[in-house]
């Protein structure tokens, strides 16, 4: 997924503009930082507009503004620019620990028969207050299976690993969760989830590494023109796609050649983290 990087990334709108970025006299402010309460919320590149990607419930969100109901302001993991929801933000609190299974369910009692309140996908994130036998009760009194979370300072080590989770996920043109995701959130959601900063679009990821030489590598990232894809093994990718609408495995050789001759151009870039 690819757009215009300078409206993605520039902190300012026709009223206000982070500190620096001011460039028609829009007044400069301070961001004040909440938090998502919702499962998933769309973070839109106009109040009422188009879905450029989505935050996760317990993610960070930089405010500048709120105006008749729509926030605007940056994503505190990227720096991507767009606009939320007012309903869908919380004040900033604390999180602890990040959903690190593909999705799972919040409950209103550490007991696992009782029917669940709502479903997260993994890299929610969360604050713990109590421990219990099989759950971790989190602020809010809602309880989450123990096996299901992990401290958010406790990074993994491989991002196919992460993005092997999500095999089968409906692809979701700007999705960023277990629900829909598309190649550019996979490729983010392995990435920061090991704690290599990652930015949101796959356009801005070809950035990432250095030129691979030689074989692929298990975490390489190839890329065509608005898609990503990571290696699995040298002749293996796992990708987001609308090809099979879903993250899928696919032949990298194979797929090269299908990309191709669908009309979509020849690899642009393979890179090395």
């Amino acid at each position: 997924m690819d757009q215009s990087k300078g409206r993605r990334l520039t902190p300012a709108n026709a009223r206000v503009a982070l500190a620096g970025y001011s460039s028609d006299g829009q007044k400069e402010v301070t961001p004040s930082r909440y938090r998502v309460s919702l499962p998933v919320s769309d973070l839109r590149r106009a109040p009422g507009g188009a879905r450029d990607r989505q935050l996760l419930w317990g993610e960070a969100f930089d405010v500048l503004e709120i105006h008749d109901g729509w926030a605007f302001g940056i994503a505190a993991r990227d720096g991507y620019v767009g606009y939320i929801e007012e309903a869908d933000l919380d004040p900033d609190h604390e999180v602890t620990h990040l959903i690190s299974a593909r999705a799972t369910h919040l409950y209103p009692r550490d007991d696992f028969k009782t029917e669940a309140v709502t479903s997260l996908s993994f890299g929610s994130q969360v604050r713990v207050v109590d421990e219990r036998k099989k759950f971790m009760e989190i602020e809010g009194g809602l309880f989450v299976p123990k096996a299901h979370i992990r401290p958010v300072d406790r990074p993994f080590s491989d991002p196919v690993t992460i993005a092997q989770l999500f095999f089968g996920t409906p692809y979701l043109w700007g999705g960023n969760s277990a629900f829909g995701i598309d190649c550019s959130g996979l490729a983010q959601a392995g990435l920061l989830a090991c704690g290599v900063a990652c930015p949101g679009d796959s356009d801005m990821q070809m950035g990432l590494g250095a030129p691979v030489t030689g074989a692929y590598q298990r975490g390489d990232l190839l890329f065509w023109k608005g898609h990503v894809a990571l290696c699995v093994d040298p002749e293996v990718m796992i990708h987001a796609n609308a090809h099979h609408m879903a993250v899928a495995y696919e032949p990298i050789e194979r797929a090269i050649s299908r990309i191709e001759a669908q009309g979509d151009g020849g690899l642009l870039a393979a890179r090395r983290l």
